[in-house]
């Protein structure tokens, strides 16, 4: 604690007595000051024990008290000491009244106790209330740093709310609570996951200071971590301001999980290097050799079936990297195996089939579907079909196949099993196939143009009637040996023969393509 106007009361030493304001002598001091300006206010800070001999005072005019005690109020002056026997032998009585009807303390100096020596007090109490709080701060680093040791961030959060008498929680990159101390910490941090993400846009180090929700507590938020993009981010809730020794022990729980974050980015790093063996060996049909290789870093998701994610970004936005997190964090929130694989402007996540983290994939695009711009071509993701080891290489391509089909159609994310259970009549909505179709088709059009014959609408009819020549010809309303004239007429304009079954497949696709059915 730092010095009060009690403490220096009860100094045996300086031989201090109270004349007034005898109920707020908890005051702290924050220093000793000496002054004979008839307006010391100007060089006032607040929290200052101000010493006086009344040298250039009336101190016998109540008016000119009251306004000189009123101003040193005003100001923050903690008390004042009055020494007796220089200019007066005894506090002039308007003073004293003054001093009691503001409520400021007013201290009697007996003569043989020099201000010197009341400032040498004040100065020594608070030497030793910062040489605790600093002994006090590194016994609070040192049992700060065995509980990390040894238990973990879960024990070093409980230790730190122990510490500074409150709470403390630990968010992961997404912003969600992955550990809180004492347990009914949680709920209240989770309530803060907008304050923390708006603090993981600064670049690190950052932190504020927020009101706890319905304003329980005061919140320091810290983000943790050293590179551009903060990995995590601390929560500290006090009912207020912390002192020195507290201080001390929220810093050093910030530097110990900066040190984790930083350890686990290593471990991270290096778990990487061996999704991407693991991924390559999967595409290269050697799924033994993976399981080998993933030991029991991933070979539980090698033993049931799995999803692949292509997605592609910007190689020097944050796309990838938003989507790299949101995958690793529902996987350490659920506790399921994942690889994440970066390759430049794209990103490979391998997931267990129905698990949280292809769910948190898709909630991610689902988010940013909704929020994109018309121009924003920022992240396309392509998602395959469940597959195994024996068949990742398909899953593989099925999600690039998707991916591709996403960038076309201007979407965020696009499944596999969508296509496959859709129809593949909009992929003909490309320009190119389009072009395709007009030029296969253009010699067909400009005969009927003419006014010489309808060969479009014959050949369609034909083609829908899988070459049927009755049925064909009711459809039309023509006799079917006009429609087999039509039909030899089409082999002649466009040298093709229509026996020939991929020839009747870019006619049918053609027709599509071009047709009022794919717009």
């Amino acid at each position: 604690m730092p010095p009060t106007l009690a403490s220096l009361v009860h100094h045996s030493a300086l031989k201090l007595t109270v004349r007034a304001g005898e109920d707020r002598l908890d005051a702290p001091v924050r220093w000793a000051h000496a002054s004979e300006l008839a307006d010391p206010v100007p060089y006032m800070e607040g929290g200052e024990l101000l010493l006086i001999t009344a040298l250039k005072l009336d101190a016998e005019d109540r008016d000119a008290m009251r306004r000189y005690v009123k101003r040193l109020a005003g100001a923050g002056v903690v008390g004042l000491g009055f020494a007796v026997g220089v200019h007066y032998d005894d506090i002039p009585e308007a003073l004293v009244e003054a001093a009691r009807e503001e409520g400021l303390p007013l201290l009697e100096v007996p003569r043989r106790t020099p201000f010197l020596a009341i400032s040498k007090a004040v100065s020594a109490a608070i030497a030793a209330d910062q040489y605790r709080a600093v002994t006090a701060g590194f016994a609070a680093q040192r049992e700060l740093t065995r509980h990390a040791l040894t238990d973990g961030p879960e024990g070093l959060l409980a230790a730190l709310a122990s510490q500074v008498d409150g709470w403390a929680a630990l968010y992961d990159a997404s912003g969600a609570v992955v550990a809180a101390a004492p347990d009914w910490a949680g709920r209240r941090a989770a309530r803060l996951t907008a304050e923390v993400t708006r603090l993981r846009e600064r670049p690190a180090p950052a932190s504020s200071v927020v009101a706890g929700p319905e304003n329980e507590d005061r919140v320091e938020l810290h983000s943790l971590g050293t590179g551009r993009r903060p990995r995590a981010a601390l929560a500290v809730g006090t009912a207020s301001a912390p002192g020195t020794a507290e201080r001390y022990a929220v810093h050093s729980a910030v530097a110990l999980l900066t040190l984790t974050t930083e350890r686990s980015r290593s471990l991270h790093a290096a778990e990487q290097r061996i999704g991407a063996a693991v991924l390559r060996m999967l595409l290269a049909g050697e799924p033994d050799h993976a399981r080998a290789v993933a030991g029991d870093l991933y070979g539980g998701l090698l033993d049931a079936p799995f999803r692949i994610i292509v997605a592609q970004g910007v190689a020097d936005g944050d796309a990838l990297g938003a989507l790299a997190e949101s995958a690793e964090s529902a996987a350490a929130r659920s506790g399921e195996a994942v690889l994440v694989v970066p390759e430049g402007e794209r990103l490979v996540v391998l997931a267990a089939d129905g698990g949280t983290v292809v769910a948190a994939c898709c909630d991610h695009a689902a988010a940013r579907e909704a929020a994109r711009k018309a121009d924003d071509d920022e992240l396309v993701v392509g998602l395959s079909a469940p597959a195994g080891p024996i068949t990742a290489s398909a899953a593989y391509k099925e999600a690039e196949q998707a991916l591709s089909v996403a960038r076309r159609r201007g979407r965020v994310l696009v499944e596999h099993e969508q296509m496959a259970a859709g129809s593949v009549l909009p992929l003909l909505a490309d320009d190119a196939v389009k072009a395709f179709a007009d030029g296969l088709l253009r010699a067909l059009r400009d005969h009927d143009a003419t006014g010489r014959g309808d060969l479009v609408a014959s050949l369609r009819a034909w083609l829908s009637r899988h070459g049927q020549w009755d049925a064909a010809a009711a459809d039309l309303g023509v006799h079917r040996h006009t429609l087999r004239y039509r039909m030899r007429r089409v082999e002649e304009i466009l040298g093709r023969s229509l026996d020939d079954p991929d020839v009747r497949m870019e006619l049918w696709l053609a027709l599509k393509a071009t047709s009022a059915d794919t717009a």
